[in-house]
């Protein structure tokens, strides 16, 4: 079996979810396809009318801040200058399009294969999310039946009633006191 160029949990660390949309950083992609970040981009400049928005957006100021925070990057000398850009699945598999290498169409087929891979586990969480929904409802019902049960048990539990004959009623006219 041929070992995968780039292994595929490398990938599926990169992929995001930003704006409710799953998307990788350029430098992710960058470094995956063996390029400098400038070079993706500059590919990427020379071929805008491949890349709407849809496929490709950067970031704000506030989602970089966040990404920043959640990976602990240095904040003194190196790293970024300008804010990364996103790449949708459509705009990584147009990338390959403007890289033009072996190297690019192999690491597009991996990439393409996670983000397919990562919607097929998505689509088996939503299945999973509405089945357990279903089992809470039917759990609540049960609920409510077993309490009822347990009601009509106590109930045939408690002490019974005296036993023997009734006070006999007077028949008659009483006559109030007063």
């Amino acid at each position: 079996m041929k070992r995968a160029l780039v292994p595929a949990e490398r990938i599926e660390q990169a992929i995001l979810l930003l704006r409710g949309q799953k998307v990788m950083l350029d430098s992710d992609l960058a470094s995956l396809y063996g390029v400098a970040t400038k070079v993706l981009l500059q590919a990427v400049k020379r071929n805008p009318g491949r890349f709407p928005s849809d496929f490709m957006f950067r970031l704000d100021v506030e989602e970089f801040a966040f990404l920043r925070s959640q990976f602990v990057t240095s904040k003194r000398r190196g790293g970024r200058r300008t804010l990364p850009y996103a790449f949708t699945e459509q705009g990584v598999a147009m990338l390959s399009s403007v890289l033009r290498s072996e190297r690019a169409v192999q690491v597009n087929i991996a990439v393409m294969r996670a983000f397919v891979k990562l919607r097929g586990i998505l689509s088996a969480h939503k299945e999973l999310a509405g089945k357990l929904s279903e089992l809470e409802r039917k759990t609540e019902r049960h609920d409510r039946e077993i309490r009822g049960i347990f009601d009509a048990i106590r109930m045939l539990m408690a002490p019974p009633a005296p036993v023997g004959p009734k006070p006999k009623r007077v028949i008659g006219f009483r006559v109030g006191k007063g």
